[in-house]
């Protein structure tokens, strides 16, 4: 099974870069994506439904914002939209479907960069999340969350980590939480087959970072530590080219 998590920065803008015919390309069984920016009826889905995918949708009830959607070529047995908890779920945070052996969710960690306000909203959701987690592995044990943490675990992840010290995504206080995160029982699926550095999945737009390779690696597929055996390579798909981010890539038995 190929899992391929992808913060696409609107949909509509990355299928007018060229992103249906990458995803005929690339052939993922399941694709999460984060900040879709549409609900399903603004977009041509017929496009994707020719490929053999069902599609769920969970977009935010602010017009243009957030919001997340998972295609997979094999249906679910089950699919939950939200965490359930209403401030999260207005935004289209979280979007789940369950197999038989492994559930995959689309996550859309809060960015704090915006300001103290966001931030405290940031701090707050990873609590929850964390919490949420935690019950949902007392039912399903095996998971694979993909999707924009909005967190780079190490200085390893960053291309300046001295500079960016104290920049939103890479505090102490997230990174101690990412840390402590995946201890409770899980794996950072592209880390546990490579341990290269200048490896990233998101670039600012700004003084060409991504020509210079000047990025942060904030998109994870995170495993059940159960699913250890199952896996099988994770690659970042730097080269794809339409969002801020780029898709990474996760195979799994």
């Amino acid at each position: 099974m190929r899992i391929i998590t992808y913060n696409v920065n609107g949909i509509r803008a990355a299928m007018g870069k060229g992103l249906v015919q990458w995803i005929k390309q690339t052939d993922p069984d399941v694709l999460c994506l984060q900040e879709i920016k549409a609900n399903p009826e603004q977009v041509g889905v017929f496009e994707f439904e020719e490929m053999g995918y069902h599609h769920y949708w969970y977009p935010a009830q602010k017009k243009g914002y957030s919001g997340v959607a998972i295609f997979t070529k094999k249906e679910p047995k089950n699919v939950v939209y939200g965490c359930g908890i209403k401030e999260y779920d207005d935004e289209g945070r979280v979007l789940r479907i369950d197999f038989d052996d492994v559930s995959i969710m689309s996550v859309y960690h809060p960015s704090g960069s915006s300001g103290d306000l966001r931030q405290g909203f940031k701090m707050k959701w990873l609590t929850d999340f964390n919490n949420y987690i935690a019950e949902l592995k007392k039912t399903i044990p095996n998971i694979v969350m993909s999707g924009d943490f909005n967190i780079c675990h190490k200085a390893i992840d960053i291309h300046n980590p001295k500079s960016n010290a104290n920049t939103s995504g890479f505090l102490p206080e997230e990174r101690d939480w990412m840390e402590q995160f995946i201890n409770t029982g899980f794996i950072d699926t592209f880390r546990h087959f490579n341990q290269e550095p200048h490896q990233y999945s998101w670039w600012s737009y700004r003084a060409g970072s991504r020509a210079k390779n000047l990025g942060w690696r904030i998109d994870y597929n995170i495993a059940s530590a159960a699913l250890a055996p199952r896996l099988r390579r994770s690659v970042i798909l730097a080269d794809a080219m339409h969002s801020d981010h780029c898709p990474v890539v996760l195979e799994i038995e």
